[in-house]
């Protein structure tokens, strides 16, 4: 698959002469992505960790549309189901990253190979701004920007960006407040070499941006911030390549920008499953059910790990799908570490103890009432052995 690992700000640049380790690593105007084979092995790892299969007989992402803004998809992939990938869509992928960005998506699952999508049953939509087998340096903000413009014009409802771009630009940013505005989530990967780099629209306010980590659980881009939501594997991955003209894969793949691809196949199966919830919702769900570092928020994985099932299917205390009535959500979405169990009841044998003394106090206080009132009533004289209700 390439011995090279490409991650950082080279994946972001992907200047013409190297392009991506494990998926294409061609001079510009050579040849295009193609296969190394049918993946036969058993699951792998990333597969695992995400695994969605739990949660497709309540959510496969029927009903939603992911752009995969990048190069391209070629929807001429087995994995690919006849309409997946709809019109419209830029259709070719000489590079291969946006193919194998929504394989993760939505690849179905095929006899002859155990990998899978997340959502399976969610649409496609492959968005071309950035063509890496062309010289031309780095990707464009401004193109990335309208790229993004036409994900939402047709209606995308989890916008991918799959190749950010290392720089902003006041038309970018109007994209990304567009389309957040227009209730779309937006998925963005953090793929700079050093803690002071930022990817965009990562960077940017309302972006669900993700770290990417290996199978040990360590963080494989330099990139770090508070910026950075939740993490999601970016090393040694599996995934349908473009130019298969069937079944065929890529696999032992190490590019930390697919990280964000399996975000956005969860955000496609909480948008399916929960519809009452709005985007910064979304967002805010698949952040708060990661699974979470031992220390609160961790600059390079955010707040934890996806959790595809939790972000699914865990009741909330403050999202209104989880309430009779709806709650008003705050006006900046805020990730709150899960509270601890609330304190438990004393049970030491003491405490126990003298709960029954108190009781067996109390009733012989009752007891002692109602025998003088007794007794007086009387003249303190002994007569029956019983009493009625009438003489206390």
């Amino acid at each position: 698959m390439g011995s090279a690992v490409v991650s950082g700000r080279a994946a972001v640049a992907a200047v013409g002469a190297v392009v991506i380790s494990g998926l294409t690593a061609v001079p510009a105007f050579a040849q295009c992505a193609s296969p190394a084979g049918v993946y036969a092995e058993s699951a792998g790892w990333a597969q695992r960790l995400t695994d969605a299969s739990e949660t497709w007989p309540l959510s496969d992402g029927t009903g939603q549309l992911v752009a995969v803004v990048g190069t391209g998809i070629d929807a001429g992939n087995a994995q690919f189901a006849p309409g997946q990938v709809v019109p419209g869509s830029d259709l070719g992928d000489c590079d291969g990253r946006g193919t194998f960005a929504a394989g993760i998506v939505g690849a179905q699952r095929v006899p002859d190979t155990a990998f899978a999508g997340v959502a399976p049953g969610a649409r496609l939509l492959g968005i071309r701004y950035t063509e890496t087998t062309t010289a031309g340096g780095e990707p464009s903000p401004d193109a990335l920007a309208g790229a993004i413009e036409r994900a939402v014009d047709a209606g995308a409802t989890v916008v991918l960006v799959a190749v950010p771009a290392a720089s902003t630009s006041p038309a970018l940013e109007a994209a990304v407040r567009d389309a957040l505005s227009r209730n779309a989530v937006v998925v963005s990967p953090a793929v700079g070499d050093q803690p002071e780099d930022r990817s965009y629209p990562t960077d940017l306010p309302g972006v669900l941006a993700v770290g990417a980590l290996d199978e040990s659980g360590a963080a494989v881009q330099g990139e770090a911030g508070d910026h950075l939501s939740l993490a999601a594997p970016g090393a040694d991955l599996v995934g349908v390549s473009a130019g298969a003209r069937g079944l065929g894969h890529r696999w032992g793949v190490d590019v930390p920008a697919f990280s964000a691809a399996y975000v956005a196949g969860a955000a496609a199966l909480v948008r399916s499953y929960r519809p009452e919830l709005d985007a910064e919702q979304v967002a805010d769900r698949l952040a708060r059910t990661a699974s979470r570092p031992p220390n609160g928020h961790d600059p390079r994985l955010g707040w934890g790990v996806l959790n595809v099932n939790s972000a699914v299917t865990t009741e909330l205390v403050d999202d209104p799908s989880a309430l009779e009535l709806p709650a008003p959500m705050p006006d900046v979405p805020t990730v709150r570490p899960a509270a601890g169990p609330p304190p438990l009841p004393d049970h030491s044998p003491l405490s126990g103890w003298l709960a029954l003394l108190g009781i067996a106090l109390a009733g012989l206080a009752v007891v002692a009432r109602a025998t003088i009132r007794l007794g007086r009533a009387r003249g303190w004289r002994p007569g029956s052995d019983s009493w009625t209700w009438n003489d206390r």
